[in-house]
């Protein structure tokens, strides 16, 4: 494969023999060896480089490459029938891609190869490509680098480094183009893309990628931050809940059975406020728990986060923040429930074209709706006075009022409810990149109709309106992890799908 997706496989004729035809278990085992592999020889490279200064040599560059992964369909007549999103062929081929840190993909991988093999007869095969592993990504002692006064473009001299003509989305973004004989993709992201976004993530969340949880709460209020510490400590508390830790930025952890002293004392040492997107993950077994993410305001984060997070392959994110609320008949306080996203946030405009419409989910919908209800204790005409569901502008202009005049006639034609900066963006890039998405905002103030928060009862407003729209958000995915076997929608696929969601 000679574009971003993949790269060139290449593995010894004797090599290609010895690894055809593996089971599930043993492609896994055998990714995993080969990675472990590589990377050690990297690192133990890299140590050698920083203590004497000898650079490795070209035959030792050559252990320095990502495993790929090979699945073959031969076609069974009559294809497979089956209602799931993920896991299926559109037709015999090959099809491949690199992978990184098999051990932690290794249910993901599993999941997405045992009905391959089961229901469609693939041969699966596995073996060394010819994609290095830039060094950044399996380097944990960045600082210590630094200390020793080496400088990257040194490091670049002699290890592979990141090269961004090798990360990109074009087969997400429907873009790629296999010449003919070639293999195709087998997965939306390869080795070198997820090891990108791992790092990143890093950066802004302020936390190892591997605490990501399934299950994802977006918001752009530290109040939120606030309620949802809280609300994850009683947890922790509770018997016979599922959870184990909760881990703030810093990669603090807050285990089962800590004191509440502790617990208050590894709060306040957390140093959330040196990331720009800090996270906090409520963790489970089998990251069956939920990590809440504070992406700030603005389409740019909301993409930057969601790019990222995409690589580990969630089963579902959600926005729940503050929105303006367009109506006369809203309060302030009210729900609002996205639909439809009227989306001038500007940043998607060239991967996803406004025009193109972004669908509501109904599995996630229903479960919002159903959250609601079930934390509210409302139900009916009443649920509704409070639950509006309707149009969200999503505007890349955090004054936009100012421009009123001019922005009067699209809300009007959109039949638009709430505004924000982020809602519409989350949703496009979870279109984009098949991650099932909801919008579940708050309305905290209505700038058309000079309604906003009075100094004195902000605070009044805010302790009320953000615990219980957390908690509606917590139980809306609860709700989806109950019902998860209808949640990844067919309609975030396309015609040219790769096998893996």
């Amino acid at each position: 494969m000679t574009n971003r997706q993949g790269a060139i496989m290449s593995t010894s004729q004797d090599d290609r023999q010895s690894l055809t035809n593996l089971s599930p278990e043993a492609a896994v085992d055998r990714l995993e060896e080969l990675y472990d592999r590589a990377s050690t020889a990297l690192v133990r490279a890299l140590d050698r480089y920083l203590a004497t200064r000898v650079p490795p040599t070209e035959k030792e560059r050559q252990a320095f490459r990502y495993p790929f992964l090979r699945v073959i369909n031969y076609g069974v007549d009559p294809p497979p029938r089956t209602r799931r999103a993920y896991a299926k062929f559109q037709r015999p081929g090959v099809y491949e891609t690199t992978i990184t840190q098999p051990r932690h993909f290794r249910k993901y991988l599993l999941e997405q190869l045992h009905p391959l093999v089961a229901e469609y007869g693939a041969e699966i095969e596995v073996g060394v490509s010819t994609q290095e592993i830039p060094f950044p990504y399996t380097m944990e002692r960045v600082e210590e680098i630094g200390r020793k006064g080496i400088s990257a473009s040194e490091l670049a001299r002699h290890f592979p480094t990141p090269r961004l003509s090798l990360v990109g989305d074009e087969v997400a973004d429907g873009q790629w183009e296999a010449p003919e004989g070639e293999p195709k993709p087998l997965a939306l992201f390869d080795a070198v893309r997820v090891d990108y976004s791992l790092r990143r993530l890093v950066h802004y969340t302020g936390c190892d990628w591997r605490w990501v949880q399934n299950w994802i709460l977006l918001t752009n209020y530290h109040r939120y931050v606030d309620q949802f510490i809280r609300w994850g400590l009683a947890r922790l508390s509770e018997p016979g809940t599922p959870y184990e830790s909760l881990v703030l930025p810093g990669d603090l952890q807050i285990d089962r059975g800590t004191s509440p002293k502790d617990a208050e004392a590894l709060i306040a040492a957390s140093p959330w406020h040196r990331f720009q997107m800090p996270a906090y993950h409520l963790t489970a077994p089998d990251g069956e728990g939920v990590t809440l993410v504070n992406i700030g305001v603005g389409p740019s984060n909301a993409k930057n986060i969601t790019d990222h997070l995409a690589v580990l392959r969630p089963n579902c994110w959600l926005m729940v923040g503050h929105c303006g609320g367009l109506r006369q008949s809203q309060q302030i306080g009210d729900y609002v429930l996205a639909h439809a996203y009227l989306r001038q946030d500007r940043i998607l405009d060239a991967l996803v074209p406004p025009e193109v419409p972004i669908p509501a989910l109904a599995e996630v919908q229903v479960a919002l709706q159903d959250a609601a209800a079930i934390v509210t204790g409302e139900h009916g005409d009443r649920l509704k006075e409070r639950l509006r569901t309707g149009t969200v502008v999503t505007n890349d202009d955090r004054n936009w009022e100012l421009r009123y005049s001019q922005e009067r006639r699209r809300i009007n034609l959109s039949r638009a409810i709430a505004v924000d900066m982020e809602s519409g963006t989350i949703a496009a890039n979870g279109y984009r990149l098949r991650v099932p998405y909801g919008t579940l905002l708050c309305v905290s103030d209505k700038p058309l109709h000079g309604e906003i928060k009075l100094p004195g009862a902000a605070n009044a407003f805010y302790e009320a309106a953000v615990a219980q729209h957390l908690e509606i958000g917590l139980k809306a995915l609860e709700l989806l992890r109950e019902r998860r076997e209808t949640l990844h929608s067919r309609k975030l696929r396309s015609f040219d799908e790769p096998p893996f969601r």
